[in-house]
């Protein structure tokens, strides 16, 4: 068993949609994620997209968010995964978390009630205070991306 001392509390509430399923819980002790049920019964179709209800509203804590991201086995199985990956749950929202979701692949996806459709991952959160300045300092790099360093080039 893992030791949750230096846990952080989110209060969580289940809605009346949500009643009698899992709360999120890490599968194994060294689990970074821990995995969302969906709380409906939908179908996905290929190439499709659905935001699909947990059954769960939660306070975050000022400082924190959680991300949504998706579960790998259902990825490289199904073809089923998180499109804004990873969904951000702001410390404000009180709103129920739905994980919207994405079939890449050529058949409907079914999904039952019940059924573990994401991971939550805890993470903490720093805002930036911009500094408007007239230049930025120069780097070997420069403006160089999208492939400037080497892209998938050096790896074949």
């Amino acid at each position: 068993m893992v030791d949750r001392s230096e846990s952080v509390a989110v209060a969580i509430t289940r809605l009346p949609h949500g009643v009698g399923l899992d709360l999120p819980e890490y599968a194994t002790p060294g689990s970074a994620g821990m995995d969302v049920a969906s709380a409906e019964t939908v179908r996905i179709a290929p190439g499709g997209r659905l935001a699909v209800a947990t059954g769960l509203a939660m306070a975050i804590p000022v400082g924190y968010e959680i991300q949504v991201r998706p579960r790998s086995g259902l990825a490289l199985k199904h073809g089923i995964t998180v499109p804004n990956t990873p969904g951000t749950i702001d410390s404000d929202y009180r709103g129920e978390l739905k994980v919207i979701l994405i079939n890449h692949s050529t058949d409907t996806f079914a999904i039952e009630r019940g059924d573990r459709i994401a991971q939550l991952v805890l993470a903490p959160v720093t805002q930036a205070s911009w500094t408007e300045v007239d230049t930025l300092d120069a780097t070997e790099r420069g403006a160089g991306g999208f492939g400037s360093t080497g892209g998938h080039a050096k790896l074949t």
